[in-house]
């Protein structure tokens, strides 16, 4: 049984490893290493719940839970040892505008934690704000008006930028 387990999981980690380290990637504004880190933290603290996990309906959907649980934790706890860079890791890329991409990541690491987390769930994970509110523990009504705030926050870091990137 638990070989059965183990391996259940194995094959859950090669499936959405990949997905919960570039919702991580979006979530720490770009930190390549840092987001990483907290997918593998993710991963491990749903591996030693796997048993109870095995058994849920929506497994990937709980593990976006425990993520962004695991980000907002991060930045709470975080150390004044460590620095926030606007350094990337160098990937190959096959977006179509690489500008447009770099400026929204370096928009998105300006904003407080949890701003960043409703706009990433909401707009690039294109979770509804029930889904969203459930995840980050808050109301529906709260998820509307921090995405709202949120927005206007993003557009007044992107500034001038915002126009530009819409004419290119």
């Amino acid at each position: 049984m638990e070989r059965t387990n183990t391996h259940d999981f194995q094959e859950f980690a090669a499936v959405r490893g990949r997905h919960l380290v570039r919702t991580a990637f979006l979530l720490t504004g770009g930190d390549a290493h840092l987001a990483e880190d907290l997918a593998q933290e993710a991963l491990g603290k749903l591996y030693g719940k796997w048993r109870k996990v095995s058994r849920m309906d929506n497994q990937a959907g709980y593990a976006q839970t425990v993520l962004v649980n695991t980000f907002l934790s991060y930045r709470r706890r975080r150390s004044a040892g460590e620095h926030v860079t606007d350094t990337f890791a160098e990937q190959p890329v096959a977006d179509p505008d690489p500008s447009l991409r770099v400026t929204l990541l370096r928009a998105l690491a300006e904003l407080p934690a949890h701003d960043r987390a409703v706009l990433v769930l909401r707009f690039w994970e294109d979770r509804s704000v029930e889904e969203t509110a459930h995840v980050m523990r808050l109301g529906a009504g709260a998820v509307r008006s921090r995405s709202s705030r949120a927005l206007v926050r993003l557009r007044a870091v992107l500034g001038s930028e915002l126009d530009d990137l819409a004419r290119s």
